[in-house]
């Protein structure tokens, strides 16, 4: 039989870099093929190639035994090739149901596919309302919507590009029960994922690039974690470190903060929290419980409706985010590209967005924000040929490390961060969680949203849910375990409003 796609010598280089150097590979009918690598190794520019994003410089590619010439997505999609991207393509201002629409090659009515949105999304355990706008949407909801377009097309070859990122433990083991069920239907997966453990539990194969290149093809069921994590890396991943924290006084109160929501955005209820100096309170949540519009009140970027927000016993309600900002808050956004930075924007005038001490009375420190910048760059392990690269031109991992480390290097007294690791690899997250776990030792209050559970257990101090915009009370770590914390992402903690309706249910 002969193989669904097979690449031949792929080579792809942009100035300053080889993104894909001679690449071979090849992926069977059925088959799921893990493609690894580091947060620059190439993986993205690879598979933007075999969708017909991105034109190769060298190289040749066949599909279902003959040659072929990938040059558009729609010549993808006539072959039967599907993509879910990390960077979402979706069109902010139109409904989920429009976005599907557009994706598929015949034009059918709007409210049948919104009826199978609806089905698909019942029947693979990721449900998204068609009649939503994606604007309205967070992010993990907005994955559910790629996946959901991709499967609309009933494709022979599907590439997921870190589709689990900001997906719940659930929704993870539903999606690998439709991939398994589709690879024994003939459908061929190619999967890209930074996560160790969902690449041994799903893959047939997996081959590793590194630097743009393939180092070895293993099958990753015969391999533990940390063998796999040194192919990927080419030696021994760091460590994370353990420092507990030593609180002070709170530095960040949520007190009784209110915002209305609607049919598809979350509201959020009476939010009260706390949190010290020297600290990292976790906030846990399936995406769209309200999670991301608690982080807009924090910075100011939305209005509080009821309530108060206070900094060091201040009240903030009426500051602008500079404001805030002037008085040591620091935020990572879970949208990197287009809130954490301009895409068409260099590193370097990206790093004036947010640092302040750069620019005074109308004037750039053009020389300190050069430093700054490769200080950025150094300190994260940011792969980029020049602080002159757009942003939009990093992969995603890497702008992920930029943008965390641009706030984290200017030391703040508060710092609220959304979704840290999201896309990055094993080692590059252990950095940024170290960085973290550092400026904690330092007396920062830092407030981390994360649907990577693992994660919030080894980093924070206390941690709370989030459902339907209310949230739990924010516990120390080690008096809930896994199982509770899955109760309470139910919206059923001791004191819930939600607790009634469970009973109702049973």
């Amino acid at each position: 039989m002969s193989p669904r796609l097979r690449l031949e010598h792929i080579t792809k280089a942009y100035p300053g870099i080889v993104a894909n150097d001679d690449i071979s590979l090849d992926v069977a009918p059925g088959e799921v093929l893990a493609i690894l690598g580091e947060n620059g190794a190439g993986k993205s520019t690879l598979m933007k190639i075999i969708f017909g994003s991105v034109k190769p410089d060298r190289g040749s590619i066949e599909f279902d035994g003959r040659p072929v010439d990938i040059d558009s997505p729609s010549a993808a999609r006539e072959l039967g090739i599907a993509m879910v991207h990390q960077h979402f393509a979706l069109f902010e201002t139109l409904t989920v149901a429009q976005n599907v629409l557009l994706g598929l090659a015949q034009s059918l009515p709007l409210a049948q596919v919104s009826r199978r949105i609806s089905e698909l999304g019942e029947r693979y355990g990721i449900p998204v309302d068609p009649e939503a706008f994606v604007a309205d949407l967070a992010m993990g909801e907005r994955q559910r919507v790629e996946i959901i377009r991709a499967l609309m097309t009933s494709p022979k070859l599907l590439i997921l590009d870190e589709p689990t990122s900001v997906l719940t433990p659930q929704a993870v083991a539903r999606l690998f029960q439709t991939l398994r069920k589709l690879a024994s239907e003939g459908v061929s997966i190619v999967f890209i994922s930074h996560k160790l453990d969902e690449i041994r539990a799903l893959a047939d194969r997996c081959t590793v690039l590194r630097a743009g290149r393939v180092v070895q093809t293993v099958v990753p069921r015969e391999k533990t974690e940390e063998e796999l994590a040194r192919l990927m890396i080419g030696s021994e991943p760091p460590k994370l470190m353990h420092r507990t924290g030593k609180p002070g006084e709170p530095v960040l109160e949520l007190l009784g903060v209110g915002l209305s929501g609607g049919r598809h955005v979350s509201g959020l209820s009476n939010i009260r929290l706390s949190v010290h100096a020297g600290e990292i309170v976790g906030i846990a949540g399936i995406s769209g419980n309200g999670q991301s519009r608690l982080l807009g009140v924090c910075m100011g970027e939305l209005p509080v409706e009821q309530g108060t927000v206070k900094i060091f016993g201040e009240p903030v309600n009426d500051l602008t985010p500079e404001e805030r900002r002037a008085r040591g808050l620091r935020y990572v956004p879970e949208q990197r590209l287009g809130h954490g930075s301009v895409p068409e924007f260099s590193l370097l005038t990206n790093t004036l967005l947010t640092a302040d001490n750069l620019h005074r009375r109308g004037f750039i420190d053009r020389d300190g924000a050069r430093r700054f910048t490769e200080e950025i760059i150094r300190s994260f392990d940011v792969k980029t040929p020049s602080v002159q690269k757009a942003a939009q031109a990093l992969s995603g991992g890497n702008l992920q490390k930029f943008i965390v480390g641009r706030e984290i290097l200017q030391h703040p007294k508060i710092l609220i961060v959304d979704q840290p690791t999201w896309g990055v690899d094993v080692g590059a997250a252990t950095v940024i969680r170290n960085a973290l776990v550092e400026l904690r030792s330092q007396g920062a209050a830092i407030v981390v949203v994360s649907e990577e559970i693992d994660e919030l257990y080894e980093i924070s101090d206390r941690i709370a849910v989030m459902y339907r915009g209310n949230m739990s009370p924010a516990v120390p770590v080690e008096s809930l375990s896994m199982e509770e914390l899955g109760r309470w992402m139910a919206g059923l903690w001791t004191g819930s409003p939600f607790k009634h309706q469970a009973r109702e249910a049973d």
